[in-house]
């Protein structure tokens, strides 16, 4: 990267973005954020309302006509953004052309595939609920001709590893139970019953083993591979035994370890 920091007067009234609940108040704020998160490019930031900030906050007339001019012609991520990189130089040319190459790629790949790759962005930069909302989104509108079983059953899992972050996991198990469904695979049927007993009392847990119809030895497996997950994280302290939460706490910490993606 080739810029100045703070080439043009910072805003007064700065620009809200949704996606990750921040003001922004300079175009090399903008530019760091457009750079970084690529996959969180989409009409919440790609909109009139940003070419008008541009415009009248940061003085910058040429560059939001130009912007509006892209919105109305809808050619694609890349044609708005790449202008507002040239705007200071905030790349080599190098950097542009391997920038425009990653986002030609992602602007052509399928509307679902591409906010689940948002998703999964979300989930990783700690933002559980925007990623279980963008999960939703894709789930209310499945199409399963257009992706297949696979992906969805994926999105199943991830908003349920996303739900167990938020140590909902009732709504966890739910998810991981979909997306066994979908692809009955032993992993996904891990997930599924090692998610029942941090929510369902002992003798619930059991009886829902046995109208799963799961196989027996199956089963015992998954059991004895969380048991050895305990094992590993070793036994808990007195003081965690005096304290039943805390105590809860860390079972739910070991099972978000063992949820991971």
């Amino acid at each position: 990267m080739s810029y100045d920091l703070c080439q043009i007067k910072p805003a007064v009234k700065p620009y809200f973005i949704e996606a990750i609940g921040t003001y922004i108040y300079s175009i090399e704020e903008l530019c760091f954020y457009l750079y970084n998160n690529m996959y969180l490019l989409d009409q919440s930031i790609i909109n009139e309302d940003l070419c008008i900030w541009l415009r009248d906050e940061l003085g910058l007339k040429r560059l939001a006509k130009q912007l509006s001019e892209q919105l109305e012609r809808e050619e694609g991520i890349a044609g708005f953004i790449l202008p507002v990189f040239r705007e200071i130089g905030y790349l080599s040319a190098a950097g542009m052309r391997e920038y425009a190459e990653k986002i030609g790629k992602l602007d052509v790949q399928a509307a679902d595939l591409r906010q689940k790759l948002k998703a999964d962005y979300l989930v990783r930069s700690g933002m559980y609920e925007s990623a279980i909302n963008e999960y939703w989104q894709i789930l209310d509108r499945q199409s399963p001709g257009s992706l297949g079983t696979n992906f969805y059953s994926g999105v199943w899992n991830n908003l349920g590893c996303a739900q167990a972050r938020m140590f909902r996991f009732e709504e966890a198990a739910d998810c991981f139970y979909h997306a066994w469904k979908l692809t009955p695979t032993k992993e996904m049927l891990r997930r599924y019953v090692s998610a029942l007993p941090l929510f369902l009392e002992p003798e619930v847990y059991e009886k829902k083993l046995e109208e799963l119809g799961a196989d027996s030895s199956l089963v015992r497996k998954i059991q004895e591979h969380n048991l050895r997950i305990a094992k590993e994280a070793g036994s808990p302290s007195e003081e965690s035994k005096k304290d039943p939460l805390r105590q809860l706490e860390q079972l739910k910490k070991e099972y978000r370890r063992s949820v991971r993606k």
